[in-house]
């Protein structure tokens, strides 16, 4: 995301670092008052921050969509998913917020649980690991069941040969091509293979809106719900569905620290387009694929059509899709599974002088760090980490068929837990008139306004050349703290929901 950083590309050199201690004064108007930049930052770009967020934002479980309709009505289903997007979009607007309290580079959970709720950041990043890790086996398990009847539609002859309908000899092939993908360091660097994935979803999209429109399943349709639920535990079966379809705020941090311009505006256009193109994908499938079943739609909507070469390109698209969403979940696990084995104990006091705040907000720039740049962790523990977690996802995914009950309280802690809860908790605590680093960050941006620094993009919407009144940043306070609420809302009823029947989340 080039702009008022594109000059500034030319005077860093490859690993993210200035060749000088000073060289970035004038280039980064938003860190010219100290604020240490860490990591490998400023190299993606805008398309290719929406890009990873959508594919991590879009899985298999768009093909759920028609059933969660008509459990709940085209009307009220309709709503449902564009106030799930609502809510997850603000959750994402947040993490912005609050990524400017940490240095450029430096943002995740566990460095805003450092300086917010320190002793509570191990259970924070516990429960990330064990979401993402949990997903992506179940994306592993996909890649099983769905092979062999890709490899008999292509070929009706191939179930005579024993391996080509074996479950372990798929997983096992497509693990070879995705273990390289999870040892890339920078979420950026998945770019392409997101795009290969985007295709998949744009074909599975023109595969259910074209059926729709050449009615060849009308003979086999049930009833049509406009505006009656069928009942209210079918919507409550249906509602944990879509709102972890949403779920993307593990990868949202990366995407800061490694997006060029990382301008209010910007960040901001990220989250509007990702969430808004999701949300627009939900409900063309949701309502196509429903009007195309009626009330006999299933869990998966591809399925359900008549074998034939469309059909089986369709089922072959999602195995792409889970397979290059694969390492989109690697790449949060990682980092949370680093954070939990790193963390100890420590008083408030001192959690906040160690931690990656903006703590050097009224000091001269730090001179440039000689730690390992990027995700901040040596070779030997990236990799250590790496292969432990692709060790264990293969052998969970081989030796077990369907972790659907597991994976369906995993999401309704995890997934509310990140999308929810931890975005609104911490803006509401960090952004507190009472914090010193609200009040530190407050004085930067008054240095910044009398000074005339200040990005363009920023005064465009609301940064910190036009600072939001006491009233909106009250306003906002009051949000962050209802969608937390929130959170734990959902959390409750998708737990109690689960205890009653199996619920596979996004």
């Amino acid at each position: 995301m080039p702009a008022y950083l594109a000059a500034s590309g030319d005077a860093e050199r490859s690993d993210g670092r200035s060749d000088s201690p000073n060289s970035y004064q004038g280039l980064r108007p938003r860190s010219a008052r100290g604020r240490k930049e860490v990591g490998i930052i400023g190299q993606a770009g805008w398309i290719s921050s929406i890009i990873n967020l959508v594919n991590t934002i879009v899985g298999a479980g768009i093909l759920a969509m028609p059933l969660a309709l008509s459990r709940m009505g085209i009307i009220f289903g309709t709503i449902i998913i564009l106030w799930a997007g609502l809510t997850a979009g603000f959750g994402l607007y947040l993490q912005t917020k609050c990524a400017r309290y940490l240095d450029r580079g430096a943002a995740s959970f566990f460095a805003l649980s450092q300086i917010t709720y320190p002793n509570a950041a191990v259970v924070f990043d516990a429960a990330i690991a064990i979401k993402c890790f949990g997903v992506g086996v179940s994306y592993l398990i996909i890649i099983g069941d769905l092979m062999p009847g890709v490899v008999r539609g292509f070929n009706e002859d191939a179930g005579g040969v024993g391996f080509l309908i074996d479950r372990h000899f798929w997983i096992t092939g497509f693990m070879l091509i995705v273990i390289p993908l999870s040892f890339l360091r920078r979420l950026d660097s998945l770019k392409y293979t997101s795009v290969v994935a985007l295709i998949s979803i744009g074909y599975l999209v023109i595969l259910v809106v074209a059926h729709f429109i050449k009615g060849d399943t009308k003979q086999d349709r049930g009833d049509i719900r406009v505006a009656q639920p069928e009942s209210a535990v079918a919507v409550l079966s249906s509602f944990p569905v879509i709102v972890f379809a949403y779920t993307c705020h593990q990868n949202m941090f990366s995407i800061l620290n490694e997006i060029g311009n990382n301008s209010h505006f910007r960040t901001t256009a990220v989250v509007i387009a990702s969430i808004g193109a999701a949300a627009f994908l939900y409900v063309l499938v949701a309502i196509t694929g429903y009007l195309s079943f009626g009330n006999a739609v299933g869990g998966n909507v591809v399925a359900m059509y008549a074998p034939s070469i469309t059909s089986t390109i369709g089922k072959a698209a999602i195995v792409i899709l889970v397979m290059f969403s694969y390492p989109l979940q690697v790449h949060p696990c990682r980092a949370s599974v680093d954070a939990v084995l790193k963390w100890r104990p420590r008083r408030s006091a001192d959690s906040a002088n160690n931690s990656p705040s903006r703590s050097g907000l009224l000091q001269p720039p730090a001179k440039p760090s000689s730690k390992p740049k990027g995700d901040g962790m040596g070779e030997t523990r990236f990799a250590a980490i790496t292969v432990a977690i692709i060790i264990l996802s293969y052998i969970v995914a081989m030796t077990v068929s369907s972790l659907e009950k597991v994976l369906a309280y995993v999401g309704s802690t995890g997934s509310t837990s990140i999308s929810f809860i931890l975005p609104g908790l911490f803006y509401y605590k960090i952004s507190s008139p009472e914090s010193p680093h609200h009040q530190k960050l407050m004085k930067e941006d008054d240095d910044e306004e009398d000074d005339g620094s200040g990005s363009e993009d920023e005064g465009l919407l609301g940064g910190s050349r036009l600072k939001s009144g006491p009233w909106r940043r009250k306003l906002l306070r009051r949000l962050s703290l209802a969608l937390a609420i929130y959170g734990f809302l959902v959390m409750i009823t998708c737990l109690v929901t689960n205890t009653l029947f199996v619920v596979a989340p996004h």
